[in-house]
């Protein structure tokens, strides 16, 4: 009887993490045929996705951060393969993987290999396809202008601190939104397109997102003069700031106007007029949770 076997993409930053080494090593020793390709430079883990499908892998393991799974979820899609993903988050934020439950711990991240894959939803827009969330306003630009250096010594926490240092910068945006039996048009402080839930470090933009009902949730934080005027008492204390956000659920939107509107995809800055964002029903076989808060249909 033949070894069951996987191969790991693996982000160049964590080629030397001990505790990878360790999880792969204890998969191996379990009985699993576990290979391992590093990335070393831009476009080298859509390069290993081909590489390993045509070598017959039927189950590929993403290690890295957000940007590294969706790089690799976006080829495997592309691809129309059968093959399934498993999850290993090493990044800071991690905020799809959190959301959908899986381990943080590598060795606990790899027994979902031994769990049934899932067919979950991603969504598309311009020709690139995402696995957790398009953000814009205020919150976007503190996740692209927080540092690297920064997030490796704060963790998670680095993007509250540059949030608060850049407070004073805080200015709203204007958007139009169109999608089918929805138009909102006004100035916004934070929008959220999400098949995930959460962005920016644990900031839930879009908290009942689902990621395999076929749809794409919106969520908009209006900006009237007085929610501008008391954010800062709003991000400390949390107290109403949920009830003020316009929420929608689309198989499809498009941004018809933007400005002054910074918008990231999965925390990668999006360029582009006229954006149309929609949801890719049950496009990638995924190693969830079975309880995965993602799911729609779990157990209880």
């Amino acid at each position: 009887m033949s070894k069951p076997k996987a191969l790991l993409i693996l982000h160049g930053k964590q080629a030397l993490n001990e505790d990878v080494r360790a999880a792969v090593q204890g998969k191996r020793e379990q009985g699993w045929e576990l290979a391992v390709r590093v990335t070393w430079e831009g476009g080298d883990a859509q390069r290993l996705v081909g590489e390993a499908l045509e070598a017959g892998y039927t189950r590929l393991i993403a290690g890295g951060g957000d940007g590294t799974l969706r790089d690799v979820a976006e080829a495997m899609a592309r691809s129309n393969t059968d093959a399934s993903l498993v999850l290993m988050p090493l990044g800071t934020a991690n905020d799809f993987a959190r959301a959908a439950g899986v381990p943080l711990e590598p060795r606990l991240a790899l027994e979902l290999l031994d769990t049934a894959p899932r067919a979950i939803d991603l969504g598309e827009v311009g020709g690139q396809v995402f696995l957790n969330m398009a953000t814009g306003g205020f919150g976007s630009q503190v996740t692209a202008n927080t540092s690297e250096d920064l997030k490796k010594v704060l963790g998670g926490a680095a993007y509250l601190f540059t949030g608060l240092s850049r407070f004073s910068e805080l200015r709203a945006a204007y958007g139009e939104l169109v999608g089918p039996d929805f138009h909102w048009r006004g100035e916004l402080l934070a929008l959220g397109i999400g098949n995930g839930r959460q962005a920016g470090g644990g900031h839930e933009l879009c908290p009942g997102a689902l990621a395999d009902d076929g749809l794409l949730d919106i969520s908009i934080l209006p900006a009237p003069q007085e929610v501008v005027g008391t954010l800062r008492s709003l991000m400390t204390d949390g107290w109403g700031l949920d009830n003020m956000f316009v929420r929608a659920r689309l198989p499809w939107v498009e941004i018809k106007v933007a400005e002054g509107l910074a918008i990231n995809l999965d925390g990668e800055p999006l360029k582009g007029d006229d954006l149309r964002f929609c949801a890719l029903p049950k496009a990638l076989q995924v190693h969830l949770p079975v309880d995965s808060p993602l799911l729609a249909n779990r157990p209880g």
